[in-house]
């Protein structure tokens, strides 16, 4: 039988209040995907300079890795040393949220705390693949985490720099004698154990070094190896290249995420910026790897830096004065003397390890 025009109209309206009570029941049942529609935009600042071979590209990388994995949800935005805030206050700009990502070294922020040094490079300590067994298998990074807590930051690993060069110099180091007032840019516990043997540590951001060399304001630097030396230039300004890098047997390059930014994000998304930062930490290191013994080639024979050994005398007693500091810095700190303590004894254990593993095979392996 046709309906009339009044039980027409009512039809209408009881379909469409049924479409609208379905489609509010749709969205009570989907939860909220962070980024699906408006992507998140992130910033992550760096102690380095916008591109710098190694470092500020490894920043790049990582932030590429993260706007991709992610699928474009969150998407991020590197600004160099200087560009937002200066190289020396990303981990505070971090902390209170000016941005949501920091990539620097750990070893910058001692003065928030003696253990920060333990987290970048301990002279005499451990190599690349030794520091990345401690951080995700030998309690490390749950001590890490411990520590940046309290500024309500959450740290990874997101670079490794390996083996580094012990730096450049004005002049020749043939005994303990030459460190004696010798004014060095050397950041964290290794300028500790410089000052311990006379010299006068300096640290100043890496932007500076060329100029701080090249006028005699500094005797001497160290920064990383080769590659990245080559690419800043340190070799127009001082002629000798001494190794090995006792201070820096496996420097870990720092990500440093806002904690309150980091739990907004679904747990997805937190899983893609953790793996990142692993994958970045792995690439960096295998970049570094790849490039130094090409970028030092050019160094000792097209620019004829004169490359040389610290003399054992002088390493011994660098060694002897870096357990003493460390040792001291541990018994003063209760938190440095925690992390210390994890550190000592994986490096007892792990040492005992690569003495018959990697250092027994390279031994092997010269022959």
């Amino acid at each position: 039988m046709p309906m009339s025009s009044g039980g027409k109209m009512q039809r209408r309206q009881f379909v469409k209040r049924l479409g609208l009570s379905a489609l509010a029941g749709a969205a009570l049942a989907a939860p909220a995907v962070v980024g699906a529609d408006r992507p998140l935009r992130w910033k992550l600042v760096t102690a380095w300079p916008r591109n710098f071979p190694g470092l500020g590209t490894g920043a790049n990388r990582l932030a590429q890795l993260i706007t991709e994995m992610s699928g474009g949800r969150i998407r991020v935005r590197v600004f160099g040393a200087g560009e937002l805030v200066p190289a020396f206050e990303v981990f505070d700009a971090v902390s209170r949220g000016t941005a949501e990502m920091g990539h620097a070294g750990a070893y910058y922020w001692k003065g928030k705390g003696e253990a920060f040094q333990f987290f970048s490079a301990v002279p005499f300590g451990l190599t690349a693949e030794e520091v990345n067994a401690w951080l995700y298998y030998g309690g490390g990074m749950a001590l890490w985490r411990e520590l940046y807590a309290r500024f309500d930051l959450i740290p990874a690993a997101a670079g490794n720099t390996g083996t580094q060069m012990a730096g450049w110099f004005n002049r020749e180091i043939r005994s303990l004698e030459d460190l004696k007032g010798l004014k060095m840019r050397i950041p964290g516990l290794g300028g500790e154990v410089l000052k311990r043997a006379g010299g006068t540590p300096v640290n100043i951001p890496g932007g500076e070094l060329f100029t701080a060399l090249q006028s005699g304001t500094i005797d001497a630097t160290e920064w990383v190896g080769p590659y990245i030396d080559l690419a800043f230039g340190l070799h127009k300004a001082a002629k000798y290249y001494y190794y090995p890098g006792w201070q820096e047997p496996g420097s870990v390059i720092e990500c440093f995420i806002n904690r309150p930014a980091f739990e907004r994000l679904p747990k997805d998304l937190q899983q893609v910026v953790l793996a990142a930062c692993q994958a970045a930490n792995l690439d960096m290191q295998a970049e570094l790897t790849a490039r130094n013994q090409q970028a030092l080639e050019t160094l000792v024979n097209q620019h004829k830096v004169q490359l040389k050994a610290l003399p054992d005398e002088v390493l011994k007693k660098l060694k002897a004065l870096s357990e003493e500091v460390v040792a001291e810095i541990a018994a003063q700190d209760p938190l440095a003397g925690k992390v210390y303590e994890s550190f000592r004894r994986f490096r007892s254990q792990v040492s005992a390890w690569s003495a018959i593993s990697t250092q027994a095979f390279l031994r092997a392996r010269s022959l």
